[in-house]
């Protein structure tokens, strides 16, 4: 049997803010983006060649946009794994991705902590070569 995550969903407030952030800011790219009613849009990003992908999903009602920017609790939600930690970590710096932790080196490789637009954490991280 062979499985795989297909989509992570991130609740966002707003679709076309959201797709600018990563694409403009982290440089993903935009899968898709097919209107699927008038207030809903199936909108898929991911950075290039990614097999897993990140679904925009606009919040909807009170329960829903309470979670945006903090669906953890608080705690890193992603990891986006690199294979040039400074090249990344620069470039981000560079467009005004806002660093939350800096950069660390680690038994198991570098890495940093970043907020998307939302506050979400993320993880900014090269493995080390073993």
């Amino acid at each position: 049997m062979k499985q795989s995550i297909a989509h992570i969903a991130l609740v966002v407030a707003d679709y076309d803010e959201a797709i600018e952030f990563y694409t403009k800011k982290l440089d993903f790219v935009l899968l898709e983006d097919t209107p699927q009613s008038e207030t809903k849009r199936w909108v898929l990003v991911a950075p290039k060649d990614s097999e897993c992908q990140l679904l925009l999903a606009e919040g909807v009602g009170e329960e829903q946009q309470s979670r945006i920017g903090n669906q953890t609790g608080g705690r890193v939600f992603l990891f986006l794994q690199t294979d040039d930690f400074w090249r990344d970590y620069e470039n981000y710096v560079s467009k005004g991705v806002k660093f939350v932790r800096e950069p660390k080196v680690e038994d198991y490789g570098t890495v940093a902590v970043f907020a998307d637009l939302y506050g979400n954490l993320w993880d900014l991280i090269e493995f080390s070569k073993k």
